[in-house]
């Protein structure tokens, strides 16, 4: 999770939403992702998805079933749900979101009944320094609109 939060920290320097995402095969760190969206103009470019993608050109495979993920904050349905398509064995994550976690907060498409796949999710690791990053980043922001 340390890894994680240093890419958040580099998205909140870019001005993003500091989200980090690494994603963990065999034991190596494969791939990487912060949040982009504001820089790519792509309401997709979140840090996990980022990752996925990163991860599935670095094996050659759209599977990563024996992937962990490590995100500092849940994923939403459009996270949760790449997840569930590449098959990511594993998630870790930070700090829960009330308002668009899709992990167990919200609605648990990593976990849900109907779908094909189920991921191993593990909440609440460095909570508070991935909670405490988003905070700053958003008090910040207000600061500069008042």
């Amino acid at each position: 999770m340390q890894e994680a939060l240093k890419d958040a920290r580099k998205a909140s320097l870019e001005d993003e939403v500091p989200v980090g995402a690494v994603i963990v095969h065999q034991g190596k760190i494969i791939a990487r992702g912060h949040n982009q969206i504001e820089r790519l103009k792509d309401p997709t470019a979140h840090a996990e998805i980022i990752a996925i993608t990163s991860a599935a050109n670095y094996l050659g495979t759209k599977w990563l079933n024996e992937a962990s993920l490590y995100v500092t904050i849940e994923p939403c349905s459009m996270c949760a749900g790449a997840m569930v398509l590449a098959r990511i064995k594993n998630l870790y994550f930070g700090a829960s979101d009330p308002k668009t976690g899709a992990c167990g907060s919200v609605v648990n498409i990593a976990n849900h009944k109907k779908l094909n796949h189920r991921i191993k999710v593990t909440g609440g690791i460095l909570q508070e320094k991935c909670s405490s990053i988003l905070k700053d980043f958003f008090k910040k922001k207000r600061v500069k609109l008042n």
